[in-house]
């Protein structure tokens, strides 16, 4: 079963996927936004190309827990998504998951210019990683 990760920004859209058994996750595209339609025409390809069967939505909650306007348009964007797709999705708690990633990228002495390309990508993989860590967890007890 294949699991899509997704960290929807207002400029960029980081894209990560997991691998078949659902271990781990891999970053595999960054969408610049241009509009909707457009973005959610390069995730339908994607999903179709890898057999994705589930896709998880970053929900970008304020640090106390509570659904700022980000949230709201990520919703309704996951519901323009989900109606495209036909596939189900699941939001993930992303809270400081773009810190952590600017974090390892500096870690790892990736240059500014380098970083501002793959971010959001990394991103996507921590929310889609995060998720399979959780799940696998439950999937044991």
């Amino acid at each position: 079963m294949r699991i899509m990760g997704l960290d929807v920004g207002e400029i960029k859209i980081g894209v990560a996927i997991s691998d078949e058994l659902g271990f781990t996750a891999q970053g595999i595209d960054v969408i610049e936004r241009k509009n909707d339609g457009k973005d959610i025409d390069r995730i339908c390809k994607l999903v179709s190309e890898y057999k994705v069967n589930k896709i998880i939505v970053g929900l970008p909650k304020n640090m106390n827990g509570t659904l700022g306007p980000s949230c709201e348009a990520v919703k309704k964007y996951a519901i323009k998504l989900k109606k495209s797709t036909g596939v189900p999705i699941d939001f993930w708690d992303e809270r400081l998951t773009t810190v952590a990633a600017e974090k390892a990228l500096l870690e790892a002495d990736v240059s500014r210019k380098k970083r501002k390309k793959v971010i959001d990508k990394l991103a996507a993989v921590l929310i889609l990683q995060n998720y399979l860590e959780f799940i696998s967890i439950v999937d044991t007890r």
